[in-house]
């Protein structure tokens, strides 16, 4: 059986055509935050609103063993540039509907019905969590600071995501 790890690899990808390393915000804030938890980030990128693009990056990242979750900010609003979760949803090996669920309780105390603009997902692929939060500065907090930094604390009960890891990919 594999073993809980010490550190928790992240990858953050920054899904936008507009947006560069001057100008990438929730990106760079999500990387401090993981950082701040204790975490690891190791590897991020800005990928174009392009499936093959994102699938891409998302493969090579799930391959790597050292990575154990990935959030990708940006792409999941409803115009038809807005791709992120088509990308992912062909790569998991299970959805997480309650990420969606929780995050538009979160996000409908920020913004009210607007929460129905976004398609936040996630789910698991190859063992890896995989992460789609909107691209917003305030979407990418309520994300982070009411789901993500809990289920990803070793310490949080009654359970959290950290102590599945090990069992991910069992049948």
């Amino acid at each position: 059986m594999t073993t809980i790890p010490e550190t928790i690899g992240f990858a953050v990808m920054t899904v936008s055509d507009t947006r560069d390393d001057r100008t990438d915000k929730t990106g760079p804030w999500l990387r401090e935050q993981i950082v701040a938890e204790g975490h690891a980030v190791i590897d991020h990128a800005i990928v174009h609103d392009e499936i093959p693009d994102i699938q891409a990056k998302l493969k090579a990242w799930i391959a790597e063993p050292g990575i154990h979750a990935i959030i990708a900010t940006g792409g999941t609003g409803l115009t038809g540039r807005d791709v992120t979760p088509e990308a992912m949803r062909p790569l998991f090996d299970k959805e997480m509907d309650g990420f969606a669920a929780v995050f538009h309780q979160v996000s409908f105390k920020a913004v009210g019905v607007s929460t129905i603009q976004s398609r936040a997902i996630a789910g698991i692929a190859g063992g890896t969590y995989v992460f789609a939060i909107p691209g917003s500065s305030g979407g990418c907090r309520d994300a982070w600071n009411h789901i993500l930094r809990d289920e990803f604390d070793r310490t949080h009960r009654p359970c959290n995501l950290v102590d599945l890891l090990p069992r991910l990919t069992e049948r």
